[in-house]
C-alpha cells in the first residue's frame, strides 16, 4: 500500500473537530472519561486481588507450583491477545461495542471464577479476564483522545491510566474488608465476586455511553456523530443537524493511508509511513513493562527479608499482611500519576518519557546498593524506600503515562485502536517475559543481578525513546497527521 498526501478537510467536518477539541471540560465530559477508565480501574483491581488470592488459594485448593505459576501468567498472557483483538474491533465495529464487549467477557469470568470448584478452570476464566481486560486497553486510550478536549486530552489520559492504581488502592481495602467479613481461607470466592459486581455495573453504565464522534465521522456515519457530539458539546442543535446533511455520508479522513471501505490491518504500522511511530509506541512500552515487573517480583522478596507479616503462620493473616504492605507500596505509584497529569502537559510526552525512564534506572540503582551494602536490604530500610519512591514516581509520572497516550496520538482515527492495541500487546509480552525469565535469573545469580538488569532496562527504555522520538507536543490529533513531524 502507498501512502498518499492527506486529502483535504471538508471545512464542516472541520467546525465538528474544532467544536470537539475547543469544547469546556463538562460533566459529560468526566462521566463519559470515568465510564472509559473502567477498565484500567478493573485491571488494577484484577490484578491485585489475583496476587491476594493466591495464597488463599494455595491452601484452600493445594495449588501445585505450576498450577499457581500458571494462574498468575494467565491474566497477562491473556492481555496480549485481547489488546491485540481489541484494537482491530474497535477500529471495525466501533468503541462503545468493545467497550460493552470487554466487561461482559470480564463478568462472566469473575462470576465463574467464583464459583470455581477446579484450579484448572480458574487458569481458564484468569485467561479469559486477562483477554477482556487486554481489549479495554487499546478502546480507553482511544475513545479519552478522541472525545475529550483538546487542551485536556493528556490531563484525561493520565487520569485514564492512573486508575490502574487507583484500583489497586480500591482492591486493597475491599480486600482487607472481605478478609474480615469472611474470617475462612474461601474468602478469594469473594474477591472475584466483588470484581464481577464492579464489572457489571460499568457494563449497564457503558449502555449510555455515547460512541466516539471522531469515530463515526471517519465512517462517514456523521448524522450518528452529531447526535454523539451533542452529549459533550453545548451546540445549537439544528446548527449540528444543518452541517450533517451537508456532511451526507463524507468521510473524515486525515491519515496518510489511502482510503480503504474496511480499516487496514497491523501490517500498515509497519509501513514506512508510520515504522517510527510505531517503534515509538511499542519498544518503550515493552522494555517499562520488563523493568515494572521485575520490580514487582523484588518487591515481594524484599517484603519477606524485612519480616512484612510473614512470620504469620495463618494464610489469612499473611493475606491481610501482604494486602496491608502491597496498598502502602501502591501510594508512591498512584502519586506518581498526580505528577504527571501535571507534567506531561506542561514539559511533553517525549521529555517526561525520557525523565521517567532515567529516573527509574536511578530507583534501581539505589535498590542495588541497598542489597550491596553489609547487611543487606534489611539493613537499609530507608535505601530500600528512596528506590521504591524513585522508581515508582518516575515510572509513573514519565513512561507509564506517555506510553499509554503516544498510540492514540501518534497514529490517525482509522487504524488508532488497531496500534494501541499492538503496542498494549508488545509491551504484555515484555510483562509476560519479565513473569517468566526473571526468577529463573534471581535463582542463578540473585535479586542484585535482577536489579542491575533492571536497570540496563531502564536505560534501554530511554534510549529507545530518544531513537525514535517525535515531538508533537502541543498538537490535534489530526495536526498529528496532516504534516510531517520533525
Amino acid at each position: 500500500m502507498c501512502p498518499q498526501a492527506p486529502s483535504l478537510v471538508h471545512p464542516d467536518h472541520a467546525t465538528l473537530i474544532a467544536l470537539l477539541d475547543g469544547s469546556p471540560l463538562s460533566l459529560s465530559h468526566y462521566l463519559a472519561w470515568g465510564l472509559s477508565a473502567g477498565g484500567t480501574l478493573l485491571d488494577g483491581l484484577s490484578v491485585f486481588m489475583l496476587g491476594i488470592a493466591i495464597p488463599l488459594l494455595i491452601h484452600d485448593m493445594s495449588l501445585t507450583p505450576a498450577q499457581t505459576g500458571l494462574l498468575g501468567a494467565a491474566l497477562v498472557a491473556g492481555a496480549v491477545i485481547g489488546a491485540s483483538l481489541g484494537g482491530r474491533l474497535a477500529d471495525r465495529l466501533g468503541r462503545k461495542a468493545v467497550f460493552l464487549l470487554d466487561m461482559g467477557l470480564l463478568t462472566l469470568a469473575a462470576v465463574i471464577g467464583a464459583l470455581a470448584w477446579d484450579p484448572w478452570l480458574l487458569v481458564v476464566t484468569q485467561l479469559a479476564a486477562g483477554i477482556a481486560i487486554g481489549m479495554d486497553f487499546p478502546v480507553s486510550s482511544s475513545y479519552v483522545a478522541e472525545c475529550m478536549p483538546h487542551r485536556e486530552r493528556s490531563h484525561m489520559m493520565v487520569a485514564t491510566i492512573a486508575c490502574q492504581s487507583a484500583g489497586m488502592l480500591l482492591a486493597a481495602v475491599v480486600a482487607l474488608g472481605l478478609l474480615h467479613l469472611s474470617g475462612s481461607p474461601q474468602a478469594w470466592r469473594l474477591f472475584f465476586a466483588s470484581e464481577a459486581v464492579l464489572a457489571a455495573l460499568f457494563l449497564v453504565a457503558r449502555l449510555h455511553l455515547p460512541e466516539s464522534p471522531r469515530w463515526l465521522m471517519g465512517q462517514g456515519r456523521n448524522r450518528e456523530a452529531v447526535h454523539a457530539l451533542e452529549n459533550l458539546v453545548p451546540e445549537d442543535r439544528q446548527k449540528l443537524e444543518t452541517l450533517a446533511t451537508r456532511l451526507g455520508d463524507e468521510i473524515h479522513h486525515v491519515s496518510k493511508l489511502s482510503r480503504q471501505s474496511q480499516p487496514p490491518g497491523f501490517g500498515i504500522l509497519f509501513h514506512p509511513a508510520y515504522r517510527r511511530r510505531t517503534l515509538l509506541s511499542t519498544l518503550p512500552w515493552l522494555l517499562m513493562d520488563v523493568a515494572t515487573y521485575g520490580v514487582g517480583l523484588f518487591t515481594a522478596v524484599l517484603l519477606g527479608s524485612l519480616h512484612f507479616g510473614a512470620s504469620a503462620a495463618d494464610p489469612l493473616a499473611r493475606a491481610e499482611a501482604l494486602a496491608g504492605g502491597s496498598g502502602l507500596i501502591d501510594i508512591s505509584l498512584l502519586a506518581g500519576f498526580l505528577i504527571g497529569l501535571w507534567a506531561v502537559s506542561r514539559f511533553g510526552r517525549i521529555r517526561m518519557q525520557l525523565a521517567g525512564f532515567a529516573g527509574m534506572a536511578a530507583g534501581m540503582l539505589v535498590l542495588l546498593s541497598s542489597t550491596l551494602l553489609d547487611g543487606g536490604a534489611a539493613h537499609h530500610v530507608a535505601l530500600v524506600f528512596a528506590g521504591f519512591v524513585t522508581f515508582n514516581l518516575s515510572m509513573n509520572m514519565g513512561p507509564n503515562s506517555t506510553t499509554y497516550i503516544l498510540p492514540a496520538e501518534l497514529f490517525p482515527t482509522q487504524v488508532r485502536a488497531t496500534a494501541a492495541g499492538f503496542a498494549a500487546a508488545c509491551a504484555k509480552v515484555g510483562a509476560t517475559a519479565g513473569v517468566f525469565l526473571l526468577p529463573l535469573i534471581k535463582s542463578a545469580l540473585g535479586v542484585a543481578s535482577v536489579l542491575a538488569l533492571m536497570a540496563v532496562v531502564s536505560l534501554l527504555g530511554l534510549a529507545s525513546t530518544w531513537l525514535f522520538r517525535i515531538e508533537g507536543h502541543g498538537r490535534t490529533l489530526e495536526e498529528h497527521h496532516s504534516e510531517d513531524l520533525p
